[in-house]
Parts: C-alpha cells; structure tokens; sequence
C-alpha cells in the first residue's frame, strides 16, 4: 500500500498506535505497564534523600520514586512541581525535571522560561510573521513562555489560538495544585494514542476502529520485531538490548573487503535509526561496524549524523572506542518493546 496510515489498536493488552509507511511499519507507540511512570506525567513529589556524590535526590510520589538529578535549592521534606521526563530502566527510579512543560501538537508552554518563540524549522519569512502576530496576542499565565511547534506551520490561526488556551488552562490549574503539600499525581503523561495524534504527521489516514492493526498487517510486523536481525541490501544487521547497553552488529553480505564493509555500514546506519525506533530502545549504544577502513570514517560518522538527526528520538553521537567501535546516547523515551512482549 502507497501512502502513510496511522493505525490504532490494542496489543499485548495495552493501547497502541502504529504508523505505516508504503506497507512498511515506521513506528510504533505502546502504552506502559500500570507499574511504569509515563513521561510527560506531572507530580507534586516530596524531597526525600539525597544521594551523596550523584548531586541528585530522591522524591516521594503515590506512584513510585523518582529521581531528581539537580536538585538545588530542593531540602528533604519539601514538596516540588516535577515531570516524570523519561522512562526509568528496570528497578530504578524514573528521572524527572523541575523544568515542566506542557506540549501540545502546536504550541508547548514553558512556565519559568518567560518567552514567544517559534519552531526554527519554520523558515518561510511571511509565515513566521503570521505566526508572530497570533504570539503577541496570546494571554498567558505571569512568567509563562510559548514555543510554537513545527507543526503550526500547517495549522490554521484559530486552531493555533484555541489549543493555546487549552494549555494556557491547564497550566494553570497544575501550577495553582502545585502549591499545596500532599504528593500527589497532577497530570497524567500521553498515552500511545495521545501521542501518535500530538507528535506524527497529520497527512497519514487515520483509522482507530478495532482490528485496524490487522487489516494494515501492523500486529504482524510488530511480532516479527521479536527477531534481533534486520536485513539489509548490502549485509545485516543484530539489535540486541542488554541490560547495560544495546549492542548493534553489523555484517556485510559474504565479503571481508572494507569495500564490502563500507557498503554494509552506510546502510546499516541507515536503517538503525528506525530499528531502534521500533523497539523502543534508548541509553548506550554501542555499534561493532563491518570491516572499516579509517579512512572511511568521517563517511561513517556522516552518515550516522544525518540518519539520526532525521529521527524524532535525541540521539548523540559519541564517538569511537579505543576498539574501533561507533557509540551513541540514545534519550529513553519509547518503552521497551521486549519489555512488553515478554
């Protein structure tokens, strides 16, 4: 099938959101397990422990614990505003940050950050000026900024304007709560449908009756993520999670020349941007290439530079090891998708 598709769905027992690309499975969203924090969620935690030479502390939810890594300014037993901003790893508490936001699929306020700005991926001179008129109009909240998204470029002013005042209310309903001393949970984070409808692009179909991820073959293409293993034209590639980091092997297809090898790490790094993508997974990577010639290795970094920055998920591009192997920081936004299979 030609064309994009955002599919709808529960699997594994969970909501769930697929988007289809040309018949091919592009991403995915899955809601958490009930026992997992969401990001984006908003809590009034109290300040428990501090963690000696971490320069973090720990807080008090009624959902579990969080970590604050900078927590100046922050004494055990008070109670602080703070969004859960990534998933935890397995038995450790979710991070979480004082700097809350509150994104919509055009705008995102910032309390704290006072602020009009607008997406620089919006480059057209006369639209930027459109979007500034409706920016110097807004009522916001005192000490509220405004940050308007990418996708307000194909927006319309009044649909612009009226989820402004949605998150405007929001914000100040959380805020005003944020004052008061009992932790507690003032905002829940997205869920995968949430999400998909915030974050992917608007030109994909849209179906959300039961049973859409099998007429789009989506519940197939999910469980066939069970496999490490993603084939490419020019060799393989093995996306293999740890619980210290995700190790990624590349081979070349049959052949140990370096020219061999070059082919089979320009498309593997190509390709690993939406395999990780799939299988939500995020931290240290770690990447053993195909037989690399050093002089071949500013391409590689290339290469990997731009097929990351075309993903919607950070990834910082570390460098080499002493052993030649390519690594990268991978924020830990998407729940693991082992995770839930299992």
């Amino acid at each position: 099938m030609i064309g994009s598709v955002i599919a709808m769905d529960r699997i594994f027992g969970r909501q769930a959101a697929a988007r289809i690309v040309d018949g091919e499975l592009d991403d995915i969203l899955l809601d958490p397990p009930d026992d997992r924090l969401r990001p984006g969620a908003i809590y009034r935690a109290k300040a428990g422990r501090p963690l000696k030479g971490q320069g973090g502390m720990i807080l008090e939810t009624p959902d579990g614990p969080l970590f604050l890594r900078h927590a100046k300014g922050v004494a055990q037993g008070d109670t602080v505003p703070v969004q859960v901003s990534t998933y935890a790893e397995r038995e450790k508490a979710a991070p979480a940050t004082q700097k809350i936001l509150f994104k919509g699929r055009h705008a995102m306020l910032t309390p704290g950050a006072p602020g009009r700005n607008i997406s620089r991926a919006i480059v057209d001179q006369e639209r930027r000026a459109e979007l500034q008129a409706i920016l110097d109009v807004v009522e916001l909240p005192e000490g509220m900024g405004i940050v308007l998204r990418t996708a307000a470029d194909a927006a319309e002013g009044m649909e612009i304007r009226e989820e402004i005042a949605r998150l405007a209310e929001i914000a100040g309903k959380i805020l005003n709560d944020a004052r008061l001393d009992k932790p507690a949970r003032l905002l829940d984070g997205p869920s995968a449908p949430e999400l998909a409808l915030r974050d992917w692009p608007r030109s994909s179909v849209l179906d959300d009756k039961p049973g859409s991820f099998a007429r789009f073959g989506a519940d197939e293409m999910i469980d066939a993520l069970r496999s490490p293993h993603v084939m490419l034209g020019e060799g393989s590639l093995v996306v293999e999670p740890t619980r210290a980091l995700v190790a990624v092997d590349v081979n070349s297809a049959g052949s140990s020349s370096t020219a061999a090898g070059l082919k089979a790490n320009l498309a593997a790094l190509r390709a690993l941007p939406r395999a990780l993508r799939l299988r939500g997974l995020g931290g240290q990577i770690v990447i053993d290439l195909a037989p690399l010639a050093k002089r071949d290795r500013r391409r590689v970094e290339d290469a990997a530079k731009s097929a990351f920055r075309a993903c919607p998920v950070d990834t910082t591009l570390a460098g080499w090891t002493p052993l030649g192997h390519m690594e990268c920081l991978r924020k830990r936004e998407r729940l693991p998708l082992h995770e839930v299979m299992t």
